[in-house]
């Protein structure tokens, strides 16, 4: 999720040739002779001159055919094609092993990881979260919309929102203009639906990979950041959700912004929640992506448990994995809760995303990735790393884009 929605950039044979024709001339014409005088004598040896130069004469070759490769160094040439093209074919496969090898190596271990049961009680604690579009608070939704928002949750383990406030501006300012109905909100719903905290969803998109965005290398960025939280808790935010990206992994920047922000919301009693890239799938995976790609997309787990102490809550965006199938996404899933209970302290509220949306994309296919397939997944991470673990839950991404089937299996394999 970039500014406006976690997860995404946008929340509201060499040719063969025909050999060439071997040239064709006409064959020498035999000299015609007398026969020979008696008595018979045995017949002189065939000359292996040509007949013109046994007059003196110089022999005349014959003219090559038009369009034609000379004799001379035609097959030679041929020859060496072949075992260049012999070369490059085996170059390509050799190329194509590396490649894949390792790529279904990984793949068979994801389809293995989504394998078993999980244990007993891998159910929700209730200490759930989703994120909510902007239209919460700029006008759009209405008495109704929000009744029927809470008769909807009540039956579930949603404790916290994380509802889009921003997009923040690129010198961390945040405009007041874009949360008019920000106090209609959090009032509504700590009315209908006691105990449920409403947290403000502060993005914006990094100039880490292209040259526009937002700086955190900047000292004055990071402060205009920290007075961002300090307004939107003003408000009576229950906390602030911060998704800067694309965060590059070992970013010490943004570790000192978390420190300054929660030093705020803990004066404050509110919580300081992120949404967080997902942990490397091999050691180092990052780096090599980066080079590859450009976009290093994952952190170090490393770097994810620095990021995880800092914070009161980390909910991984564990969707746009690129997995082609349902099975495997699941396995990518339970990897991820993994990794990152491993690092995760437990003081820290560890949360891991479902995917509330609809999308077919390279980095997102819709038959994939669904709801079902991430609780199983989750259920599965936490049954083999952690199973009591009492701060944990899932986000769902993103409610304006939900349909009956992802609240059900929700519901179904996690609520219960």
């Amino acid at each position: 999720m970039e500014d406006t929605e976690p997860g995404k950039a946008d929340p509201a044979a060499e040719p063969q040739t025909a050999p060439a024709a071997e040239p064709k001339t006409a064959p020498a014409a035999e000299p015609q002779t007398a026969p020979a005088a008696e008595p018979k004598t045995e017949p002189a040896a065939e000359s292996r001159t040509d007949p013109a130069a046994a007059d003196g004469g110089q022999p005349e070759p014959a003219p090559p055919a038009s369009g034609d490769e000379s004799r001379i160094g035609g097959a030679g040439g041929k020859t060496r094609k072949k075992k260049r093209l012999r070369r490059t074919r085996r170059i390509a496969l050799a190329v194509l092993l590396i490649l894949l090898v390792p790529l279904l190596t990984a793949e068979t271990a994801l389809r293995v990881n989504y394998m078993g049961d999980p244990a007993d009680g891998t159910y929700t604690r209730n200490r759930d979260a989703i994120w909510l579009g902007h239209a919460w608070v700029d006008g759009r939704k209405k008495d109704a919309d929000l009744a029927a928002f809470a008769r909807r949750v009540k039956a579930t383990g949603i404790r916290d929102l994380y509802v889009h406030t921003g997009p923040m501006e690129h010198d961390g300012s945040l405009p007041k203009s874009l949360y008019p109905r920000a106090r209609w909100l959090v009032d509504g719903v700590h009315e209908q639906l006691p105990g449920v905290r409403v947290q403000a969803f502060l993005g914006d998109v990094l100039a880490t990979e292209s040259p526009d965005g937002m700086r955190l290398e900047q000292a004055g960025t990071r402060a205009a950041v920290v007075d961002s939280a300090r307004q939107v808790l003003d408000v009576g935010y229950d906390g602030v959700h911060l998704d800067l990206e694309p965060l590059h992994s070992g970013d010490l920047d943004y570790l000192s912004l978390l420190d300054d922000v929660r030093a705020v919301t803990r004066a404050r009693h509110a919580q300081l929640s992120v949404a967080a890239h997902q942990i490397d799938p091999l050691p180092g995976f990052h780096s090599f992506w980066g080079t590859v790609a450009g976009h290093p997309k994952w952190w170090s787990q490393a770097y994810f448990g620095q990021v995880a102490c800092r914070v009161d809550q980390i909910a991984v965006m564990s969707y746009d994995t690129m997995q082609p199938l349902e099975s495997l996404y699941g396995g990518y899933v339970a990897q991820q809760t993994s990794l990152a209970l491993e690092v995760t302290p437990p003081t820290t509220h560890l949360l891991m995303g479902l995917p509330f949306y609809h999308e077919n994309r390279f980095g997102h296919w819709n038959h994939a990735e669904t709801v079902a397939a991430a609780v199983r997944g989750v259920r599965l991470g936490l049954s083999r790393t952690d199973a009591d673990r009492e701060r944990f839950g899932v986000a769902a991404y993103i409610d304006f884009a939900a349909t009956e089937e992802d609240w059900a299996s929700y519901r179904d394999g996690w609520v219960r």
